[in-house]
């Protein structure tokens, strides 16, 4: 599998460096709203601990966006996103929440995280402002239905029912979890507890790390004593790397799993050759394969926009978040000439089942959750992704 090779430092600075960028144009929403711009708004971790998370998906959308507008937007409408650093902080989420929205973006897009995204929902829910493709698959998100959220990927259920199916089949039933103790951290344990249940089994043991910090010593200590078979992580990159490398040094021969939103590529520039054999589900089809219609896409994309961009799975979602969006604001042009939000809502959920560039989606009035899609990846020793 090819892959970029960049070293983690030099991907960091220069993440960081357009990070600044784009939070440095903000001021220009309500201007360019005016002129007759889409703009859309983003509240993401763009410094600290989960930085990779939202720098990476937030360059694969604006890949895309930039692109779209080069070819003239939709209806000569051009997209920008404009991004709000929260650093992984609801806090911090839910008053770059109340600025976007006073700023009057089009939607807000892309959010990352659980804890994050729960705080902005009383928000858009009173401006009644759509809230697409959230860095999420928690359930509290989709159920109930809310009509201004829209998914573009897969649930955490989903993703946990396909770990611990994989792992029972292998003949490993003693599963721990390792999880944030927040509302991420919940929705993933939730999952992995459901998809055990229904093979009559229960996690072996159970351990919390905070979000954004990596003290993970009382949660080793706890689960290596335990002697699980395998250890399912929620965590983002920083603390899961820190605990695969503390368990190991304690003893721990078992194997370790993580949802998506750990940040694979992050994860891997952490662990280095210590993450040989650590999997990954995964909710976006592999950036790294090019027989796939939608990997070619972005891949030619990232080289037609100068090789800027890392191709990662986290970037590859931002991409197909932004794509997907676009074929909902050509369906409300389509259906009436005039791209409103409500208009936006009815062209999305009149997209119906789809393929993308080989991507299936499928919308409607009453589901918004566009695609169940999962498949494992596992990390080598030299910073690659196997699928």
């Amino acid at each position: 599998m090819k892959q970029q090779h960049t070293s983690a430092l030099g991907r960091r600075q220069f993440s960081i460096g357009l990070g600044a960028a784009a939070l440095g144009g903000f001021h220009a929403v309500a201007r360019a709203q005016s002129e007759g711009r889409i703009v859309l708004g983003q509240s993401a971790a763009m410094t600290g601990p989960a930085a990779q998370l939202g720098l990476q998906f937030h360059h694969g959308a604006k890949l895309y966006f930039d692109q779209l507008n080069a070819q003239g937007g939709v209806g000569r409408r051009m997209v920008e996103i404009h991004v709000l650093d929260d650093g992984y902080e609801p806090d911090r989420c839910a008053e770059n929440t109340r600025k976007l929205i006073a700023d009057d973006v089009f939607a807000l897009f892309g959010y990352i995280g659980t804890p994050t995204s729960l705080a902005a929902v009383p928000l858009f829910n009173q401006a009644k402002v759509p809230f697409f493709g959230p860095f999420t698959g928690a359930e509290a998100l989709r159920q109930p239905f809310n009509r201004l959220v829209f998914h573009v990927r897969a649930s955490y259920y989903d993703e946990t029912a396909l770990i611990v199916r994989q792992l029972t089949h292998l003949g490993l039933k003693k599963i721990a979890v390792f999880h944030q103790n927040d509302a991420y951290g919940k929705a993933g344990l939730d999952g992995v507890t459901r998809a055990l249940a229904e093979q009559q089994l229960a996690p072996v043991a159970t351990a919390t790390v905070e979000r954004n910090s990596v003290d993970v010593k009382a949660a080793v200590d706890k689960l290596v004593a335990a002697k699980p078979d395998a250890v399912v992580q929620i965590a983002a990159y920083g603390a899961a790397a820190a605990f695969v490398r503390a368990a190991r040094k304690a003893g721990y021969g078992g194997t370790f799993y993580n949802v998506s939103f750990v940040g694979t590529q992050a994860l891997a520039d952490e662990l280095g050759k210590d993450g040989a054999g650590v999997v990954v589900s995964q909710v976006v089809p592999s950036p790294y394969q090019p027989s796939r219609p939608i990997t070619r896409e972005f891949l030619d994309a990232i080289k037609k926009g100068g090789n800027k961009v890392q191709a990662n799975y986290s970037s590859m979602e931002g991409y197909l978040a932004a794509r997907v969006f676009a074929e909902g604001l050509r369906q409300a042009q389509a259906g009436g000439g005039k791209i409103t939000r409500e208009s936006f809502i009815a062209g999305i959920e009149a997209l119906g089942t789809q393929v993308i560039s080989g991507f299936q989606v499928a919308f409607s009035a009453s589901s918004h959750a566009a695609s169940k899609f999962v498949e494992m990846s596992m990390l080598t020793g030299d910073g690659r992704v196997r699928t």
